[in-house]
């Protein structure tokens, strides 16, 4: 796998944000949200995962925004925006895989960064582990990074996370 080495991702869980990073440089900010019960990584425990990672796999790229996707196949059925009492995976997928021991389970554990109809919630832990994103954020998202692309989530500020990892 050729990895993407010019961009990375920083994901502050206290400020439930990602920064997209180009050659160093903040180029896109997102609202995203995290599990609600927090950082971690223990099977079946609805934890979003910290420290490094990258993108495994990057999984449909030729869908229609919100499109539901269920085992990483698209059904095709899709739902709107803050469709009520519906909490799919959408739009487009982003499988981590963890590279540290804390967060070695990152990929068996199905953490994806994807699109969720439940918009409203973004800037709040909503999720159950994943960390969730607008689908207009996502797709935009998906057509800038590659495979490899290295991810960070932490449990500071972007500010702080990028002044801590400049390189």
């Amino acid at each position: 796998m050729l990895r993407d080495q010019r961009h990375r991702l920083l994901i502050s869980v206290p400020e439930q944000q990602m920064a997209l990073l180009e050659d160093g440089k903040i180029v896109a900010l997102y609202p995203v949200s995290t599990a609600q019960r927090g950082i971690g990584d223990m099977p079946d425990s609805y934890m979003t995962p910290g420290g490094r990672m990258e993108v495994a796999e990057k999984i449909g790229g030729d869908t229609p925004a919100g499109t539901v996707f269920k085992d990483r196949i698209p059904t095709g059925e899709i739902v709107g925006i803050d469709a009520p009492g519906r909490d799919p995976v959408v739009t487009r997928i982003l499988w981590l895989r963890g590279t540290e021991e804390r967060n070695q389970n990152a990929y068996a554990r199905f953490i994806y960064i994807h699109g969720t109809p439940q918009e409203s919630l973004l800037g709040t832990p909503a999720s159950y582990g994943c960390i969730r994103m607008r689908s207009a954020d996502i797709i935009t998202l998906f057509d800038r990074i590659g495979p490899g692309t290295a991810v960070l989530i932490g449990e500071a500020g972007l500010e702080q996370m990028l002044a801590e990892n400049a390189h």
